[in-house]
């Protein structure tokens, strides 16, 4: 029975496992950087332990600190959080290796995931559709000319072991492929040490849409429904929101049925995520697998009413789900904003003090934070320094309820994306739920000019 579990993660994903560890009585353990030691959550923390330095590859990253502290704080368990060391096969394994109960899918399963082409044939296997593409990793701009010859542009050119939007390109002809080819090989090896690439068709006018899996070591797999990501900045989600205002119903129950087909071919446990991409005619097609807790999990959870970090807990003790699919239900609309300490017009990082932070309150508001009042956002770490959270019985309730959310969230002292995200959700595509990856280069940004 897990009774300790180390947060291997920093800001609100720290602090939100923290509080559902903190309901089910279970002990927590903080990991710090130099950058992070007045953070919320080491305060929040039953125990914290300074990992190192402020860059993440001296202490987010650095594996052998990490479970040199889980043995030394004798903890049970493992929460990876979402992002650093989350979708790492070895750490995983060396987790459980050194006795640690790994809050999440086995090292195979990661592994398997992480690469996009392994990850693709399994779930051409599974029966899911995917995007018309190669088979096999491309070495050459030679073999990525042919390729996408046969394949017709444009394309998409993606990093084998890539993730969260890094290694992607649009390439709309052979001259162009030929030109960005060999920096986003390089690329690749530099980030994720693999500079295998593949290339895919592009889904014009595409809708990001992805199911959230639940699944136990005793083989039951059940879904949590829908989101809608299609509203992004350099392929990183800014607004998600369940369910999708775009999908219809049958097409929604086809892929939670092909997601969940998804997960019982890879015996997969613990929570994860199917991502596809929705064309007009609501075809989908598999982009990929997120082995662990989405960023937008809250949208998932003001929806069904469940608490996704309890079952991975639940889960990773080794019992089985405590409902089966026909006790899920839906309930209204969420939406989740995430509010990130950039420039709104350039989306470059504005890190500094912060001299004012104060957050909206109502009931049907959840603030997921990393920061507040009289704290340094540092430039270290990924820009985003909140998420706002809002619900209602329709989703013009809670399109309504965002916009006087944003109207009263204040932040002093830095930049933050606030006006952009007041832009969207006032404008008239984002209100007709049609949405689609595309939407902030074709809306936003000519709106600044």
């Amino acid at each position: 029975m897990i009774t300790k579990i180390l947060i291997a993660n920093r800001g609100e994903i720290a602090s939100r496992v923290m509080r559902t560890c903190q309901e089910m009585d279970i002990q927590t353990v903080a990991v710090y950087s130099e950058a992070d030691r007045y953070s919320p959550f080491v305060q929040m923390a039953d125990e914290s332990y300074l990992l190192g330095p402020s860059r993440v590859q001296d202490s987010y990253l650095n594996v052998d600190k990490l479970l040199e502290i889980a043995h030394e704080a004798k903890v049970d368990a493992i929460h990876p959080g979402y992002g650093f060391l989350s979708e790492n096969a070895s750490f995983c394994k060396r987790c459980t290796e050194e006795g640690f109960t790994f809050i999440g899918p086995t090292s195979d399963v990661i592994e398997k995931m992480g690469d996009k082409i392994a990850a693709r044939k399994t779930m051409q296997k599974a029966g899911v559709p995917v995007v018309p593409g190669t088979e096999n990793a491309v070495g050459t701009v030679e073999e990525a000319i042919v390729s996408a010859n046969d394949i017709g542009y444009p394309i998409m050119l993606k990093a084998s072991a890539g993730g969260g939007g890094i290694g992607m390109q649009v390439v709309r002809d052979e001259k162009e492929l030929t030109t960005v080819f060999a920096s986003h090989s390089k690329r690749a090896e530099n980030l994720f040490g693999d500079g295998a690439m593949f290339l895919e068709k592009k889904v014009e006018n595409a809708h990001h849409v992805e199911i959230q899996v639940i699944a136990d070591s005793q083989g039951n797999v059940i879904h949590l429904y829908d989101r809608e990501c299609s509203v992004q900045r350099r392929h990183q989600k800014v607004i998600e929101e369940a369910p999708s205002p775009f999908i219809s119903e049958k097409t929604r129950q086809d892929m939670c049925a092909a997601a969940v087909q998804a997960a019982e071919t890879l015996t997969y446990t613990s929570a994860g995520t199917i991502e596809f991409l929705v064309d007009e005619d609501e075809n989908y097609y598999f982009l990929e697998m997120n082995t662990r807790i989405q960023v937008e999990h809250p949208v998932t959870e003001e929806m069904t009413g469940v608490d996704i970090v309890k079952l991975q807990i639940h889960i990773a003790n080794g019992r089985t789900l405590p409902f089966d699919q026909k006790s899920i239900s839906r309930q209204g609309h969420a939406i989740e904003a995430r509010i990130y300490a950039e420039d709104p017009k350039t989306f470059f990082p504005s890190p500094g003090h912060i001299s004012k932070f104060e957050l909206p309150q109502g009931n049907h508001i959840r603030n997921e934070v990393t920061v507040e009042s009289d704290m340094e956002v540092t430039p270290f770490y990924d820009p985003m320094i909140g998420k706002l959270i809002v619900s209602g019985t329709t989703r013009d309730e809670a399109i309504t309820r965002m916009k006087e959310a944003l109207a009263s969230y204040r932040v002093e002292g830095i930049k933050t994306n606030i006006p952009m995200l007041e832009n969207i959700i006032g404008n008239d595509v984002f209100l007709s739920g049609r949405t689609t990856t595309a939407f902030i280069d074709e809306y936003y940004l000519p709106s600044l000019k």
